[in-house]
């Protein structure tokens, strides 16, 4: 594993380590080669144990060679499927990092070489892909930190620099943030039309298919109330949090779920259960009952104080807002219309012109 630091490759290394073990149920050993970043060693050992995976000691008085080579054998000899080596990163491109990288590469004869690359890059990401594919033969590159701004043009500069194909990329911050590379998908986040299909297999993995059945009776007979929105909040959370969803979204649909100030952190997402859980059954299906000395109860049973209820209490509206829309049927139709045109053509026709 190959790239600058910050990049997120030791963190890339772990999700990569869990992706092997989960979807290809590979023994998979981790082993860090980077003597100059004090915690780089401590954090990989971190990582690896949260996704279950073996970790190789080494320490920073060691030569990089020596551990690669060390980890290699102990693999074989216990048994591993797959060795992952993080190598050292830079704030830059050097002459050093680059002999020692090849050194490594040259010794361990790995068959994978990935280039780790931070997708909000932009055009250093060019640069950097260069630099590092005039010294290592590169097999593929992970594009990281896809859950921020970027739409993930970078990739089409990268692919086209190194000419080796793009594998994965980095979704979250969690562990469970790495996915295999679409280009069908990328194409349609690049084009702003988001990737429908991520959302869908996160649903199907995180949501709860009759609790959401009975949402959605309920919010085609006009109801939405503060239950609902807490079962939401927590859907959200289970699904990478409300940016992550908003990012798959597209854009047109994003845009109005932005201007509507429903990005909340999660951090906030906490808070506002908490809210909602300090109410009675009464005050959660009649938010019209919430006056300031109910307010005033509701906030000290939380640990918030009262203008945190309001604000929790104008998301809610603002949500309420955006159902009835659906009830109306303006973005069930929006939805509908996206759904019958990746069905007559393809998902991969949709976006080939």
């Amino acid at each position: 594993m190959a790239g600058l630091q910050g990049a997120g490759k030791t963190t890339t290394v772990a999700k990569l380590a869990k992706f092997l073990q989960e979807k290809h149920k590979k023994k998979v050993l981790t082993v860090s080669c980077d003597i100059y970043r004090p915690a780089a060693i401590e954090q990989l050992k971190t990582v690896s144990e949260q996704v279950g995976a073996d970790f190789f000691p080494s320490t920073i008085e060691q030569r990089p060679t020596d551990i690669a080579n060390a980890a290699l054998d102990w693999a074989k000899r216990h048994y591993h499927d797959v060795l992952l080596v993080d190598t050292a990163g830079r704030l830059g491109i050097d002459a050093q990092m680059m002999q020692e990288i090849q050194s490594l590469h040259t010794n361990l004869k790995p068959i994978e070489t990935l280039f780790v690359v931070d997708a909000m890059l932009g055009q250093d990401a060019v640069n950097t892909a260069k630099a590092f594919h005039e010294t290592l033969a590169l097999t593929g590159v992970i594009l990281t930190k896809l859950d921020g701004d970027s739409r993930g043009g970078a990739a089409l500069s990268v692919r086209q620099i190194t000419g080796v194909p793009m594998k994965f990329i980095g979704v979250s911050e969690k562990m469970d943030g790495l996915e295999a590379f679409d280009a069908e998908r990328m194409t349609s986040r690049i084009l702003g039309m988001g990737d429908i299909l991520a959302l869908v297999e996160q649903a199907q993995q995180n949501v709860n298919v009759e609790q959401a059945q009975k949402l959605a009776s309920k919010i085609q007979k006009g109801g939405f109330d503060l239950s609902d929105f807490r079962e939401q909040l927590m859907q959200m959370q289970n699904m990478g949090g409300m940016a992550n969803l908003l990012d798959k979204l597209p854009s047109q649909i994003a845009q109005q779920a932005s201007k509507a100030n429903l990005g909340m952190a999660d951090k906030q997402m906490k808070h506002m259960q908490g809210i909602i859980d300090s109410m009675t059954p009464q005050e959660r299906a009649k938010p019209d009952l919430l006056k300031a000395k109910r307010k005033q109860r509701i906030a000290a049973g939380a640990g918030v104080q009262v203008q945190e209820v309001n604000r929790m209490l104008a998301q809610f509206e603002q949500m309420q807002s955006m159902m009835k829309q659906m009830k109306g049927g303006k973005m069930a139709k929006m939805m509908g219309s996206l759904a019958a045109r990746g069905a007559a053509k393809g998902l991969g026709g949709l976006f080939k012109k």
